[in-house]
């Protein structure tokens, strides 16, 4: 059965070359509305989007990110930040002290609300013919990003995501994934369909990149490997502590 939702997320890919030609103000206004309507735990709304379209002040975020060039060449970039300031407003009003950001299910529930926000927003963008990509990158270098913004305590920058009109003469292609049984589990964790799964990926995605003339990039194992040796971003914690964020199970 055809679905132009379904076809459109299977067609998702990140696009990290664009035209230079600005997103319309009424797609991005729709856009922004759209990605607010995404679920929150407890309807907190504990997420507050920063969107930067002035260039200089996009050609820094691009820098604090390890100076990605696809970060530079967007129209528009939108950080996502984890907002228990809006929260505590709220436990001012009620009388109450906020706790909840000196806990670790504090720090997972903003990761994992501003990471549905971010998906939301691909999704609308994606549905007005724009593209997209993640930018987890800002997290190279948070405090820049922090003093930057603005961000006062109890805030966070977890991601961004770029916005702009793809390139077509620079688009890429869509990245095939690992197998649907070995991501997709009935019931309960399966780590031998998941080390199945790791192995024919290797496969699938190395024929990949050979087939765009890619022979340079590495198999799924090696890439993995090698990021994933090392702490990918070593300024997190101190920089989550330093904005009244604690990783306890009692605050």
């Amino acid at each position: 059965m055809s679905n132009p939702v379904i076809e459109q997320l299977h067609q998702r890919r990140s696009v990290r070359a664009f035209t230079g030609e600005p997103v319309a103000e009424d797609d991005l206004a729709a856009i922004l509305s759209a990605t607010q309507q995404a679920p929150t735990s407890i309807n907190g709304q504990q997420t507050s989007l920063v969107v930067i379209r002035d260039r200089e002040r996009i050609a820094q975020v691009a820098e604090i990110a390890g100076g990605q060039p696809q970060v530079a060449g967007a129209d528009a970039v939108v950080i996502f930040v984890i907002d228990f300031n809006r929260t505590a407003e709220a436990a001012r009003i009620a009388g109450t002290e906020q706790v909840v950001e000196r806990s670790a299910d504090g720090i997972v529930t903003g990761a994992v609300d501003a990471g549905i926000a971010l998906a939301t927003f691909q999704a609308a963008a994606n549905a007005l013919g724009y593209g997209s990509t993640p930018i987890g990158g800002i997290r190279r270098n948070p405090d820049k990003l922090i003093e930057l913004l603005g961000l006062p305590p109890r805030t966070y920058p977890v991601v961004a995501a770029t916005l702009g009109i793809a390139d077509p003469e620079r688009l890429a292609q869509v990245k095939p994934r690992v197998p649907l049984e070995s991501f997709a589990m009935p019931e309960t964790y399966d780590a031998e369909k998941v080390a199945e799964g790791v192995a024919t990926y290797d496969q699938v995605l190395r024929s990949w990149w050979d087939a765009q003339g890619l022979t340079q990039m590495g198999t799924y194992s090696a890439d993995t490997a090698k990021t994933y040796s090392t702490v990918y971003f070593p300024k997190v914690a101190a920089t989550l502590r330093a904005q009244g964020f604690e990783f306890a199970d009692e605050a």
